[in-house]
């Protein structure tokens, strides 16, 4: 995919990416309950992630968000631990390595916030997902960290930064 990039949230993208995220979640039909869809800041992006240690990217083509993805601390974990948030492509991105250029983009960004863990939460079926994270160097584990307040996701995977 041509003409694109990725750049740091604007406050006037927070409808725009509030609207990417729940049509993927429509999309592949991911549970609304006890995931991402109700966290309580979804229409205000930019504030959240405008907190100390905290980024988000999204992926703009022709001034369209297409993509998005970031990173914050894990609630209620060690400081030293981040967590890989609400990473969603439109389907017309996925497959064209903009995932991976995402991840590289908010794994660098929390190195540099001097976190030393990156944590991530998904679903089962998103196996192109987890083959990403994978790829990367995330690895599974038993059971959830932190306080995400995601108990409708069940796949669990840590990365040493």
């Amino acid at each position: 995919m041509e003409n694109y990039s990725i750049r740091k949230i604007k406050k006037e993208d927070n409808s725009a990416v509030a609207a990417l995220i729940r049509a993927v979640f429509d999309e592949l039909n991911i549970p609304k309950v006890g995931t991402a869809y109700e966290d309580p800041y979804l229409d205000l992006m930019f504030e959240e992630y405008s907190k100390p240690k905290s980024v988000y990217y999204v992926v703009e083509k022709e001034g369209r968000i297409i993509g998005s993805a970031g990173v914050a601390p894990l609630e209620n974990e060690a400081e030293t631990i981040c967590e890989l948030q609400k990473m969603y492509f439109l389907p017309e991105t996925r497959g064209l390595g903009i995932g991976s250029q995402m991840m590289a983009k908010c794994l660098q960004s929390a190195k540099d916030f001097g976190f030393e863990k990156c944590y991530l939460e998904t679903m089962p079926f998103m196996l192109d997902a987890q083959k990403l994270y994978k790829k990367v160097g995330f690895e599974y584990i038993c059971s959830p960290m932190g306080s995400t307040g995601h108990t409708s996701c069940p796949v669990w995977m840590l990365k040493e930064l």
